[in-house]
């Protein structure tokens, strides 16, 4: 069985296998990466509610409801600068119930991405691959 359908949490991290869980290092500024993913996680993605957000520490807290399944979630969106300057955008989503999330929470996390992508109005090149990005750190 698939690791998704029996865990509850999802998160990203740059050197995951899966390009859906590598998270997304933008040649964007940070400010307006920053504005796009408070946007979607304070309503602009259906079922999203911001709880909190702190620009300084570049951390989104929000709560989402799925609109077909009784499957809440708690999510966390980091917005940071890599050693590189670039905008590095990582994510987690930890259910609020008990069993697994029928990869829910990995789809919230591909959602965002995509949701994210749009609203920045991503050109080719924008996004980096976070293998390239810490090669280039080294």
């Amino acid at each position: 069985m698939w690791k998704g359908f029996t865990e509850r949490v999802a998160r990203t991290s740059a050197d995951s296998n899966d390009p859906v869980l590598a998270g997304r290092t933008y040649a964007i500024p940070f400010d307006p990466v920053w504005q796009a993913a408070l946007w979607l996680s304070g309503g602009g993605l259906r079922g999203w509610t911001l709880v909190s957000a702190d620009d300084q520490l570049g951390v989104i807290r929000a709560d989402v409801r799925s609109p077909l399944f009784p499957l809440e979630a708690n999510v966390l969106v980091s917005v940071t600068l890599d050693p590189n300057a670039q905008t590095r955008v990582d994510m987690s989503a930890l259910g609020n119930h008990r069993g697994g999330d029928l990869c829910v929470n990995y789809r919230r996390i591909r959602h965002f991405f995509h949701s994210l992508d749009d609203a920045l109005d991503v050109q080719p090149g924008q996004i980096l691959e976070p293998w390239t990005a810490a090669r280039n750190a080294a």
